[in-house]
């Protein structure tokens, strides 16, 4: 105990971070539970997130141990303890389960996708919910603990500028990461989780330094998808490509970001990989009030690209609700486009979008849609379609399938390289309701930008897009 104490976070005026060479990152794994026959080092890292204004507590981590372990098999399960053996101070062993090799017939069972989670009540049903359905991979799709709702003296409020309009810097209370880490322990110690960063994790201190806790706190195949960046990335699980893009760093044509992604799409090998799918927080398509079209600038830059080379699915969070898509390109249905999905309803302390901006009297000013962080305006009137020289529809926009206000998680299980299901699923439900349940098909032979893969399925008979 006195070993794991050496590495905890501290709080206060005067501190001084932990040395993270002082303890090893060593895992121990294998295929038999009592034969750990392998060993893995890696690096360990500290951060600290500083406020020098009078009042306020600054914060350094614990020590975060980072272990990669190479030359494993495909879907094959591992058994591992980790931490430093010198010290007598190793986990208890655990398992985890590799994801499918890349082929057009392989595929994960179940993959949950959460957003916006935090570390309130409402989480704790999510992830309750997510652990009944054994997923085999969670994507998070940004916002993860919400340490910026608190001051650096741990009150909070679900409206920070709204409670603390004084405060000289945003504030965070950055053991609320170790708090969200512990709790959701038992579920990502065995089943791997990808993130990808959203609003809340920007956590801005004093000399701009942004997304330390994010960056530091999490692993992203970053050198192993040519991103070198934890903000953006791609990897496969089975026949799935899966492109992790993010919203609230430099996504202009010019920009490093879009380049990365032209080059990662154009290298996707469609019958290796049939289903191509992208992931990042803020969503480009949604009918709520709340971040209504606040991301129009990175759609403009960025839709056409996944467009032409045939994205199926993508899946959002940011706002506070459950939204589904018809396939949309450019706001007109098309069926060789993605359909969006928006599940910000994981659990956060801000409470459900509620209003829609095409009910009377929700519609914004268009000049208070733009998010201040990311910058630039390119939100204007309707041009076409039948909300022309309008900022909002008058009814539910024709590319809104379906919405809810309602806690939640969705499963995603792609059944071969034609068939993907996908089922949204309440808080408030028994474990095995469905909230929305939709068959996603690809149809390669219809659109250009989906090219053909290999084998030919028969069709399962239940509602699809």
């Amino acid at each position: 105990m006195n070993q794991r104490n050496r590495g905890e976070f501290q709080v206060g005026d005067n501190i001084r971070p932990r040395n993270a060479s002082s303890v090893a990152s060593v895992v121990n794994y294998g295929i038999l539970q009592d034969n750990l026959n392998y060993e893995a080092t890696g690096y360990s890292l500290v951060y600290s997130q500083l406020y020098p204004f009078v009042g306020l507590q600054n914060y350094t981590s614990g020590i975060i141990h980072h272990v990669r372990l190479t030359g494993l098999s495909a879907s094959t399960v591992y058994y591992y303890r980790c931490g430093d053996p010198h010290q007598n101070a190793m986990s208890k062993v655990l398992s985890f389960k590799t994801m499918p090799a890349p082929g057009p017939s392989r595929f994960p069972g179940r993959i949950a996708i959460v957003g916006d989670l935090g570390l309130t009540y409402n989480t704790t049903s999510t992830i309750d919910h997510v652990r009944s359905k054994d997923p085999d991979l969670i994507l998070l799709v940004g916002d993860v603990s919400y340490a910026n709702l608190y001051l650096t003296n741990g009150t909070g409020s679900a409206c920070y500028s709204c409670s603390f309009p004084d405060s000289p810097i945003h504030e965070t209370y950055q053991p609320r990461w170790d708090y969200w880490g512990r709790f959701m322990e038992p579920l990502i110690s065995r089943v791997p989780i990808m993130v990808v960063e959203g609003n809340h994790e920007i956590e801005e201190q004093v000399g701009n330094k942004t997304f330390a806790a994010y960056s530091s706190r999490f692993a992203f195949p970053s050198q192993e998808s040519g991103s070198g960046s934890t903000f953006y990335y791609s990897f496969n699980a089975g026949g799935i490509h899966f492109i992790m893009l993010g919203g609230y760093i430099d996504y202009n044509k010019t920009g490093e970001q879009y380049k990365w992604l032209e080059h990662d799409l154009a290298d996707v090998d469609r019958s290796m990989t049939p289903w191509l799918v992208a992931a990042w927080h803020p969503p480009w398509y949604s009918s709520y009030k709340a971040h209504y079209r606040e991301v129009e600038c990175m759609k403009q830059e960025m839709e056409e690209l996944l467009y032409r080379y045939g994205v199926d699915i993508v899946f959002n969070g940011h706002v506070h609700a459950y939204e589904r898509s018809n396939r949309v390109f450019n706001y007109t249905l098309d069926p060789c486009a993605p359909v969006y999905i928006t599940v910000g309803d994981g659990g956060n302390r801000e409470k459900m979008a509620v209003p829609h901006a095409d009910e009377p009297g929700n519609c914004p000013d268009p000049a208070s849609t733009p998010d201040s962080y990311m910058g630039g305006f390119c939100a204007y009137n309707f041009t076409s379609g039948p909300a022309t020289g309008k900022f909002c529809w008058d009814r539910q926009p024709d590319f809104s399938a379906y919405r809810e206000s309602s806690f939640g998680h969705g499963i995603f299980e792609v059944k071969n390289e034609t068939y993907a299901l996908w089922t949204w699923h309440r808080n408030q439900d028994a474990y095995n309701s469905i909230g929305d349940e939709i068959y996603i098909v690809r149809q390669p032979g219809i659109c250009p930008n989906q090219p053909k893969s290999i084998q030919t399925v028969q069709s399962p008979k239940i509602q699809k897009l």
